[in-house]
């Protein structure tokens, strides 16, 4: 890997993960159930909520109709009543009047699931309070709507749902004129006032006639002063019918802005013009605005200018209102004015008649209190005809096609819901905390960390021999036993062969991190397997601090790199007849030099001369020289001894050692001259060697050799 050690790019494939996952089931996994399993206890104790829907349908307008004057049609024309409709739908006024219409018994219904959580000598909850908001959802491509309310009693939901469309459709059939009942009342109190008042004219008009012995004849002066002083009394019946015709709308607005009621109840102000455009013009931004808050939220650019819209829209509209109310008021003034003119003219008129006939004024008044009475009672009249008419003839536009009816069960908590998102989180913390861990765990595990992360081959697998005797283990190969582990040191011993780039004579070292990794176990064992194959090996012993090779060989250890040493050093002769080397044939093509002793500074012996002249010496009568050192963590013993011989190969045990030191002590390696053959990763058990690597053959061997062994 050179230079670039630090800067590797962890890559795994997808049986990596899998093998991660593997690895750390027992830890993963019950942390995972419990996590799934606790959201899921406290999810499941929530408080169970119903939902019940009502379903409503508006009728649209199919023909014109020629509506009297002040008669409000209440038919959705287009998609802006459509909306005017469910902006009203989900407006505190409906609210109030669902709230108002509760009954004793209903409240009991709507309070009944509160009770619970109440302390002693708590009240319940005010029906206001235990009333939700209800959802208003239009049926897409129709004119249904859907009207949803959750509560904590299923029958309290059904009644809720039930009474907003109730209340909703009274509602409109008590606005589609235009007034409300209270109104109506006062238009039939006011007719009959008329009719009190015209008669009581006609009546004194008949008893001044019969009192005065009036004829049918006048005087011709006396029918010009009375045609004039007709004509004053007509103008003043228009001017009156006037007055009253504009007092009335604004006596509405006055009544209506006390109330704090929609002044576009009125008709007067829902048909002027301006205040249709700018209704539409409200309508429409805030159409827009709700729409830009689904899409953006309340915070983004376009909600302000939104907002500004919406506002800009607004106040066009209380302006629209208060400029048809001032036009009224204008009107109003236009009107009393013309009506005190006409009281002038007809009072001067009937000066003129009193000069001519005093009888004839008092008849000439009278006549023109009837007229008025008359007029005033045919026009309270006709308008209370009109309205009749309204009433019997047109329909209130929202039809209640679905009463809502109790469910069967609580929507919340939803167990269904509860179990999928409980085995998502369960399954997001098991991957999590598995592969989480994987980053923490440095230690060394699997092919992919010596391949990828560590940058070099991975010459073989070891399983985990700790069952069989230490007197067979190490001579396994050599002794040619058919017992499982066998067959990974000869993939070993082929892997060396194919990654080599040196022919024979030449010089292996094995080294570690730190002990107990079984570098001896697998020094002794590729020893074997080159001596078993032809080549002539000696296997040497350089831990000199605690030597162990002899003893696995149950040889002596008196004789060897220390006595060499000792002895002068001397590199000449036939040194495997050396008696100061003392090598020892422990089996065929196989020969074994032990450290003669111990050294408490063999690095005395290790950075002489001497002794990288003895291995390049001993090359000439051997044709592989295998060398077993110390751990390089523990001691730097394998560093001086690694500058002398020509490959490495590196011995790691599984979940032992950690790569980042892996990596630090192959870059000391490399910085040599020799060439790092690979790693052997050790001490994986069976099961574990089939899912962290591609080396299945172990069951196999086992299951071919096993009634042999």
């Amino acid at each position: 890997m050179g230079d670039n050690d630090d800067h590797v790019v962890e890559r795994r494939s997808l049986r990596d993960y899998y093998i991660i996952l593997r690895e750390r089931l027992w830890i993963a996994l019950p942390l995972a159930l419990l996590v799934s399993v606790s959201m899921g206890y406290y999810q499941s104790r929530e408080t169970p909520m119903y939902a019940a829907t009502a379903t409503m349908e508006f009728r649209t307008k199919k023909q014109n109709v020629v509506m009297q004057q002040g008669v409000q049609d209440t038919a959705v024309q287009s998609d802006v009543d459509f909306n005017n409709y469910l902006s009203l739908l989900r407006s505190g006024q409906i609210h109030d009047k669902v709230v108002a219409s509760f009954n004793a018994s209903d409240t009991k219904i709507l309070q009944r699931p509160y009770l619970k959580d109440l302390a002693t000598g708590q009240a319940p909850p005010p029906v206001g309070a235990v009333v939700p908001h209800w959802e208003v959802n239009p049926v897409k491509g129709s004119t249904y709507i859907n009207i949803t309310v959750r509560h904590r009693d299923g029958e309290a939901a059904a009644l809720i749902a039930n009474r907003v469309v109730e209340q909703f459709i009274q509602y409109l059939d008590s606005s589609k004129t235009g007034m409300d009942d209270q109104a109506i009342r006062l238009l039939a109190t006011s007719v009959k006032e008329s009719q009190v008042k015209a008669e009581e004219a006609q009546r004194n008009l008949n008893e001044f006639a019969a009192r005065n012995n009036l004829g049918a004849s006048l005087d011709s002066a006396i029918g010009l002063a009375v045609t004039k002083q007709n004509r004053t009394v007509e103008e003043l019946i228009r001017t009156e019918a006037q007055v009253r015709a504009i007092q009335g709308p604004l006596a509405r607005i006055e009544q209506f802005r006390r109330e704090k009621r929609d002044l576009l109840e009125i008709a007067e102000v829902k048909n002027d013009s301006e205040v249709i455009r700018a209704r539409e013009n409200l309508n429409l931004s805030t159409t827009q605005y709700e729409i830009l808050f689904e899409r953006y939220g309340p915070r983004h650019p376009r909600m302000i200018e939104a907002i500004d819209r919406m506002d800009a829209a607004k106040r066009n509209f209380d302006a629209a209102v208060d400029h048809t109310e001032a036009v009224l008021k204008s009107s109003l003034a236009q009107a009393i004015s013309n009506r005190d003119q006409a009281v002038a003219l007809r009072d001067q008129a009937g000066r003129e008649v009193s000069g001519l006939n005093p009888l004839q004024v008092e008849y000439s008044k009278l006549t023109s209190d009837l007229a008025v009475a008359e007029s005033t009672r045919k026009d309270l009249l006709k308008r209370q005809q009109d309205v009749n008419v309204v009433q019997s003839t047109e329909q209130v536009p929202v039809i209640s096609r679905d009463r809502a009816t109790q469910p069967g069960g609580p929507y919340s908590p939803d167990l269904n819901r509860i179990t999928r998102t409980c085995i998502g989180i369960g399954i997001l913390v098991f991957v999590g905390v598995a592969i989480g861990l994987s980053f923490v765990d440095d230690r060394i595990k699997s092919a992919w960390d010596v391949e990828h992360y560590i940058g070099v081959n991975l010459l073989g697998i070891i399983p985990d021999l700790s069952a069989m005797k230490d007197e067979e283990k190490y001579t396994m190969v050599l002794n040619n036993r058919q017992v499982p582990g066998s067959e990974s040191f000869l993939s070993v011993y082929s892997a060396v062969k194919i990654h080599s780039k040196l022919d024979f004579p030449k010089s292996i070292l094995i080294t570690s991190t730190i002990p107990g990794e079984g570098k001896t176990l697998i020094s002794s064992n590729l020893a074997g397997s080159f001596a078993r194959h032809g080549k002539k090996t000696l296997l040497i012993d350089c831990d000199l601090r605690r030597p162990m090779m002899h003893r696995h060989f149950k040889q002596q250890n008196n004789t060897g790199l220390i006595t060499w040493f000792e002895g002068g050093a001397n590199v000449e002769g036939n040194l495997p007849e050396d008696p100061t080397l003392g090598i020892i044939k422990v089996g065929e093509g196989l020969s074994l030099l032990c450290s003669g002793g111990r050294s408490k500074s063999p690095t005395e012996i290790l950075e002489s001369k001497a002794f990288g002249d003895l291995l390049a010496r001993l090359k000439r009568f051997y044709d592989l020289v295998i060398v077993d050192s110390p751990p390089l963590g523990a001691v730097t013993d394998s560093l001086l001894i690694a500058q002398r011989t020509d490959e490495v190969i590196y011995v790691c045990r599984f979940n032992r050692a950690y790569k980042k030191h892996i990596r630090l002590y192959m870059r000391a390696l490399r910085s040599g001259r020799n060439e790092v053959l690979g790693v052997v990763l050790n001490g994986l058990t069976p099961r574990r060697i089939e899912y962290y690597s591609n080396y299945r053959y172990y069951r196999s061997y086992k299951k071919y050799y096993g009634s042999q062994t």
